[in-house]
Parts: structure tokens; sequence; C-alpha cells
């Protein structure tokens, strides 16, 4: 479960709007990253994104390049889950390999507006929102367990008593 608010945006949104490639070899901890998530287009995200936020978007989102890093941004700015209408094969890869939701339903990217508050049930399939009830297909236990590792680095470490 997890609750925050929407930060809304469109199709297409590519891995270099999300991280910035300037920052490729320079910025190397997630800390580091978060500071300059998506901003070429959202100057005030960084600044202003909340833990367990989640980002809205429309179709094809995570187009682009396969850095890592634009998955691992917004995880370390503290963003719980990406709900767009569809994800970049790499992108939704990445995330989940980092332990950021990725969720497809369309309908959320068509009513839910920047600011609006959410919760999000991942294992029932659910998006709550403003007396709404939004549904995608629910997360495998197996996702939802890299997801609350932070990662699929730190689930198999749990899984291995390491």
């Amino acid at each position: 479960m997890s609750t925050g608010r929407v930060w809304k945006y469109g199709d297409d949104i590519n891995t270099d709007v999300i991280f910035p490639g300037r920052y490729t070899y320079t910025l190397m901890t997630p800390e580091e990253m978060a500071k300059h998530a998506m901003e070429d287009l959202d100057p005030e995200f960084a600044k202003a994104v909340q833990p367990g936020d989640v980002i809205v978007a429309g179709k094809n989102f995570g187009c682009g390049s396969s850095r890592e890093q634009a998955a691992a941004c917004l995880r370390a700015a503290g963003v719980k889950a990406v709900v767009a209408k569809s994800f970049a094969r790499i992108y939704f890869r990445n995330a989940i390999n980092l332990g950021l939701a990725v969720l497809q339903c369309g309908e959320a990217a068509d009513v839910l507006k920047t600011g609006d508050p959410v919760e999000i049930d991942f294992a029932a399939g659910t998006i709550q929102s403003g007396g709404r009830t939004l549904r995608f297909f629910p997360l495998p236990e197996s996702v939802i367990g890299i997801v609350q590792a932070g990662g699929l680095i730190e689930s198999t470490k749990k899984k291995l008593g390491l």
C-alpha cells in the first residue's frame, strides 16, 4: 500500500527528461541523481516531491536510452510508483530491478491530475483517488517483494539471508 500525491505528465517522457543525460557520468549516487530528477521537464519536481508520491503519465514513459539512472533518480527522490498508459520495455524492467513500481493504467492517466491524493494497493490492483477506484493488473508477490526490498539485489540478498 502506498499513499501520496500525483505528479502528472504527458506522453513520450524520455529518459533524458527523467534524468538529464548531461549528468550521466558526473553524478554517481542515487541521492545525487535525485536532486536532478525531472529537472528539464519540471524544475520544481526534485525540490517538492515527497516520499510516496506517484508519477502519472501517458504512453511510452521511459523511452530513449537504457540508462538505469532514469529509474534510480525517481526512486531515490521518494517516488513510490509510476503509473502510465504504457512504458518503454527497458525502462519497465530497469524500474522493477531498482525497486520502483511501474503500473499500467490508462484510466489513471486520463482522470488523475497533479496534486490529487492517491492510495495504491499493489496486491489488489487498485488506485483510490477522489472517491474513484481505478484498476490495474495486481503486481505479483515476487514484484511486490522486490519493490518492498528496494530492488532486485536487495530482495535476492534477503531471500538468501545475506
